[in-house]
């Protein structure tokens, strides 16, 4: 029996209404998406260029050159020779920091080591919770630089470069794969200060972009006050009247840009958005009153105090948020003197975070997708300096890496018997940088930057990818 006409027009309005609403949210969920893969910071490579191991980067540095022989490096002989000469033929010709023209004397590891787990990895006996994950860990001892004093060896370890005004490294990684925050920056830098009082500025040049575009840039979290400047409105001034002003500055600044076609322009219109957007994630980001107790216990904090265990939480909520590059300086390493009892304030405040980094990582599967790496700009030298210290090394050291692609459980390469020289599996710190970036699915070669002329990577024309650390 046909259907009555009003019937049907009523089924025919039902079915469009439905129809349409359909493509309505579907709309509104489409735009949604668009937008927030617009707000995310892009990258130049529309894919890498090989599948990647690691998503993402936590580096950590010993701020002053921490000390390997009092930490990872053990030297028996080092030790048997102890208060004795050092060989000539170790040191002769061998660029010397402070101890220039000094008589120099053999100085033995000021602590004894200890091996842990299946492979026998061996560390400072101090550490009583590194030892936990010692399975997890790559230390590589055979790591060597080019600079022997501390803001240049800083420089070359972020930039591949002494020369100041290079893009750091974690710039160029942002630079080639973006980040997959869509209101925080891709590139993060958290500072802590040690308790020994050698706690050294570090310049806000090191994780500058360099001539690449402003966008890739490191952020600097504080530790007090607001994490970022002026991330707060001053009274009077609520957030619905300052997106009035942002939209009015936006406007003109995109009225103004086709004239001139300055990148600049356009980093400033994509930089004000974020730092809107920012108004609201950073003191989210920072508030771990939504940790649980037994989290915070793990890391040895009660909160976002600035110190080291709470930037490794915070660089692991960094990561959990799509941070393409998370840097950690931790600084009062840099030990002239005392250094017996100053490695054991930094170990104390190193060996419980690093292994709840580790641990709580995996809890959350992103272990295996991210890369940590824990260095200082440098070493510290086999001799003594005033009978209780080191002076600056730049021949041999080590670099702990840990997640993304690693090997674990692996000890590689050696400095010789006295720690002095890089002697066998040699990495240079360009050798880091592209193995680094393989891990992360890019060629070192192929990631370059026209500038003055030149294309421009951040191993320069050096640098290999350690494959005998891979996993």
């Amino acid at each position: 029996m046909p259907m009555p006409q009003l019937q049907q027009v009523r089924l025919l309005q039902r079915r469009t209404f439905l129809a349409q609403t359909c493509r309505g949210v579907g709309a509104v969920a489409l735009a949604s998406l668009l937008e927030r893969q617009a707000s995310a910071l892009p990258g130049v490579l529309r894919q890498p260029h090989h599948p990647p191991k690691a998503k993402r980067v936590i580096f950590m540095v010993m701020a002053g050159g921490a000390s390997h022989l009092e930490l990872f490096d053990n030297k028996p002989e080092l030790a048997r020779r102890h208060g004795q000469p050092m060989p000539e033929s170790i040191t002769k010709g061998q660029p010397i920091a402070q101890l220039q023209g000094a008589k120099l004397i053999c100085f033995a590891p000021q602590w004894g080591f200890k091996k842990h787990g299946q492979a026998g990895i061996e560390m400072n006996e101090l550490f009583v919770h590194l030892p936990q994950v010692a399975d997890d860990l790559c230390i590589v001892r055979s790591l060597y630089t080019e600079a022997i004093n501390h803001d240049p060896a800083h420089t070359f370890m972020n930039t591949g470069s002494t020369v100041s005004g290079r893009p750091s490294m974690g710039s160029w990684i942002t630079y080639g794969l973006g980040s997959e925050s869509d209101n925080l920056p891709g590139f993060v830098v958290l500072t802590s200060n040690g308790r020994g009082g050698q706690n050294q500025p570090i310049a806000s040049r090191q994780w500058s972009a360099g001539f690449l575009p402003g966008k890739y840039q490191g952020v600097h979290l504080r530790s007090q006050g607001d994490p970022v400047l002026y991330l707060t409105n001053p009274p009077g001034v609520d957030r619905p009247r300052q997106r009035d002003v942002l939209d009015a500055v936006q406007q003109l600044n995109r009225r103004y840009n086709p004239l001139v076609d300055d990148p600049e322009i356009a980093t400033r219109i994509e930089q004000y958005e974020l730092a809107f957007r920012m108004q609201m994630s950073i003191p989210e980001l920072m508030d771990l009153r939504d940790e649980p107790v037994q989290i915070l216990e793990m890391y040895g904090t009660k909160g976002a105090d600035g110190s080291f265990a709470a930037n490794c939480l915070l660089a692991r909520r960094l990561a959990q948020r799509g941070v393409r590059f998370i840097q950690l300086y931790h600084r009062d390493w840099d030990h002239h003197g005392s250094i017996k009892p100053q490695i054991k304030l930094k170990i104390e405040e190193i060996d419980r975070p690093l292994a709840a980094l580790i641990k709580d990582l995996k809890r959350l599967g992103m272990f295996e997708e991210t890369l940590l790496v824990l260095t200082g700009e440098f070493g510290r030298t086999p001799m003594s300096q005033g009978g209780s210290g080191r002076d600056h090394h730049m021949k041999g050291f080590s670099v702990l890496l840990a997640g993304g692609g690693i090997k674990r459980g692996l000890t590689y390469g050696a400095t010789d018997e006295f720690g002095y020289h890089a002697a066998e599996n040699r990495m240079s710190v360009h050798d880091l940088h592209a193995t680094m970036l393989h891990l992360l699915g890019i060629d070192h070669e192929r990631l370059t930057y026209r500038f003055q002329g030149r294309d421009y990577r951040l191993t320069d024309v050096h640098g290999r990818i350690v494959r005998d650390i891979l996993a």
